[in-house]
């Protein structure tokens, strides 16, 4: 196994902020070259790479914090200019609570973090998977506040004075949400009706006008996975939701050592859970968790329709194993087999199957 020491003269490591970067450089055994700090923007973009270039001269690579969130316009930045950049998670804290705190000692914790890291971790791209996950950080956000909105209005019905009540009480969801975006106010009911009915139709209203959102996002998250992977659509339970969920968590191929890590990555890697005469493994509840909702998902559907799932299935019941051991070994499938196409392993043949 390489380590970065080996193959560079210095780490550039970043503390990022909304307003400010602090940056440390390190020589390759840790030691402290030189530290600075810059405005998160394009000048302070462009004064952080002077000074990099300027402390290392010869290879270097720069460690990033947060390089998804306040450092995604610096990682880009330094990407376009032909720099290496990996990403670096919160720093390590000081083994002691009384342990110095400061945006430069964070730029030291970053290089010297990434100079220890037995795998390094390149920053996702953007353009194509950035534009999936704005599209679906945004219809998940309007999937919660339709539920959001839904329980409201079951309150409201619930409370409701009893005529209200009597008229919604045995309907379904929709027919209710139909029902009270409908309602009108009338003079002659008293002021508790009145502005019950109100609430009531502004709080349906609002369920339709979201439900209307999420479905055009979804609409334009087929139309994007369509133009950028459409035989991700042709695979056996695969959504458009949870194709741009497995694309977005993926972004580009190299970027992921192996079939293994895209598992742990996806939360769905068997954890050791023996004792004694017991030999099992249990879940992971660790990784991407929107990438392992995506793979169950993908799992239930399997199991529902496809005839090689259901066949697993009933060979692993029959091995003694529970529901949710059963669902994780075909997530962890899902994830090998994701993984050998999305890298192009073998896309060909399978695109082949498909057209047959």
């Amino acid at each position: 196994m390489t380590r970065l020491a080996e193959t560079v003269d210095g780490v550039i490591g970043v503390d990022t902020h909304r307003d400010t970067l602090a940056a440390a450089v390190t020589d390759p055994v840790g030691g402290t070259l030189g530290q600075t700090a810059a405005t998160a923007d394009l000048a302070g973009y462009q004064r952080l790479l002077v000074f990099g270039r300027a402390e290392v001269p010869g290879r270097r690579c720069w460690a990033v914090e947060g390089a998804g969130s306040y450092g995604a316009g610096l990682a880009s930045f330094l990407q376009a200019h032909g720099e290496r950049v990996v990403e670096i998670g919160r720093p390590k804290r000081p083994a002691r609570r009384t342990g110095a705190k400061s945006d430069a000692l964070d730029a030291l914790r970053a290089a010297r973090e990434a100079l220890a890291c037995d795998h390094l971790i390149t920053p996702r791209r953007r353009g194509d998977r950035e534009a999936l996950r704005v599209l679906l950080a945004t219809r998940h956000s309007a999937c919660r506040a339709k539920v959001s909105a839904i329980n409201q209005l079951k309150a409201l019905i619930v409370g409701a004075p009893e005529e209200l009540r009597a008229e919604l009480r045995g309907l379904g969801t929709k027919q209710q949400v139909r029902r009270c975006a409908r309602l009108r106010d009338r003079p002659t009911r008293s002021l508790e009706h009145r502005m019950t009915v109100r609430a009531l139709r502004s709080t349906a209203r609002r369920i339709q006008l979201l439900a209307t959102e999420a479905a055009g996002l979804r609409a334009e998250l087929e139309r994007l996975v369509a133009a950028t992977a459409p035989w991700l659509l042709e695979l056996a339970g695969v959504g458009p939701i949870s194709a741009a969920q497995v694309l977005v968590s993926w972004s580009h191929a190299g970027r992921l050592r192996s079939e293994a890590a895209f598992a742990a990555l996806s939360g769905v890697n068997p954890i050791p859970a023996s004792s004694g005469q017991v030999t099992r493994h249990r879940l992971n509840r660790g990784g991407d968790r929107q990438l392992n909702r995506a793979l169950h998902s993908i799992v239930l559907a399997r199991l529902r329709d496809d005839p090689t799932s259901r066949a697993c299935a009933a060979r692993r019941r029959s091995q003694g194993k529970s529901t949710r051991e059963i669902r994780r070994c075909l997530k962890r499938a899902v994830a090998r087999q994701l993984f050998k196409l999305l890298e192009g392993h073998d896309r060909a043949a399978v695109v082949e199957i498909l057209r047959a």
